[in-house]
């Protein structure tokens, strides 16, 4: 994994300047989530986008007052099978005062794992970007994905 992966960036950009694609993912999302669409199919269906367009940034564009307002993040990681992993992975969301909601994890499968996170991030003690890039350092892991926010 390279340094690029490990300390990615988050920015604050004015919805004018956002390309089309972006803006429809975040019409598309909201359809969604309001009910006002059944499927990913029908949300890009009324939005005029493109399924794999959608695919693309729906993991990647958010609505700021989601994100400043709500204060709940999910987290996917993708980690090396190691004994004492999660217990690592918890003690450091935990340093830097981030509640745990909830936890999921698979069974690990030829030496791997998944698990998802969901954090209330209101009282932590460091960015956003400054927790993701200390998570992925973490040895055993190979990927952390921000999921999504709200509540």
């Amino acid at each position: 994994m390279g340094n690029k992966e490990l300390d990615q960036k988050f920015y604050l950009v004015r919805e004018d300047v956002l390309p089309e694609a972006m803006k429809k993912t975040l019409e598309a999302k909201e359809l969604i989530e309001r009910g006002k669409a059944q499927s990913v199919f029908e949300a890009v269906q009324k939005v005029d986008l493109s399924r794999s367009a959608f695919y693309k940034y729906r993991d990647t564009v958010f609505p700021f007052h989601t994100i400043v307002k709500e204060k709940i993040i999910s987290l996917f990681f993708y980690l090396e099978d190691r004994s004492g992993t999660l217990s690592e992975l918890l003690a450091l969301v935990a340093q830097y005062h981030c509640n745990i909601l909830t936890i999921h994890q698979t069974i690990p499968l030829q030496g791997r794992a998944n698990v998802t996170l969901s954090l209330n991030v209101t009282d932590m003690s460091i960015d956003l970007e400054e927790l993701l890039s200390r998570l992925r350092r973490l040895e055993f892991v190979d990927k952390v994905d921000v999921l999504g926010s709200g509540a």
